[in-house]
């Protein structure tokens, strides 16, 4: 637990982003219920969620990419830390150029927003039978509702983004999505 409590000082420290309690509770109560064995995670950041994913049950893998080496590198010594690196492989690598094989029960898209769709469309061919997308920061504190809340020109087109992914998610004919309001804005997709 204090191997927790240290990743998360260190994220606020340093300004890194990682998942919010009410987010990061929802996905692991949902490997739980739906007995979640192998998740494929773009983005680990410093491996806040892909440890926490791991500490549902000793029988969860979890496969992530992360691009920054900095990261990368803080993250790995994070799962050797929690005695969680047999069972999570961290890739360093743009998760665009990275070809995974095998398949996934679920795939978590929390890397770089602007390229959420792009890892929708390439990492749903990992997807196994009944597997599931989920996807973070839908709401990215609360400017995909409400775009006055920033005047900050990238940010702006980052949300709008956003809007579009979720926009891909509603019409996409092979999947359905639920959208929930927890964390930082949650949805969870499957095929039909």
């Amino acid at each position: 637990m204090e191997e927790i409590a240290a990743i998360k000082t260190y994220a606020k420290k340093n300004s890194i982003p990682i998942m919010r309690d009410g987010g990061i509770d929802f996905i692991c109560q949902y490997i739980k219920d739906h007995n979640i064995k192998r998740i494929l995670e773009i983005g680990t950041a410093i491996g806040f969620s892909a440890s926490e994913f791991a500490k549902v049950s000793p029988d969860v893998t979890v496969t992530t990419i992360e691009l920054d080496i900095d990261r990368h590198i803080t993250a790995k010594q994070n799962f050797v830390d929690q005695g969680l690196d047999n069972r999570i492989t961290a890739i360093l690598g743009d998760a665009a150029q990275v070809e995974i094989d095998g398949e996934f029960d679920l795939i978590f898209i929390d890397g770089p927003k602007a390229q959420y769709q792009k890892h929708f469309e390439k990492f749903t061919a990992n997807l196994a039978p009944g597997g599931v997308v989920i996807s973070d920061n839908l709401s990215f504190h609360g400017m995909v509702e409400d775009l006055s809340l920033t005047h900050n020109y990238s940010t702006i087109k980052l949300v709008k983004k956003i809007r579009k992914y979720i926009a891909f998610l509603k019409a996409n004919e092979n999947f359905e999505t639920t959208f929930y309001e927890v964390g930082d804005g949650i949805s969870v997709t499957k095929r039909k």
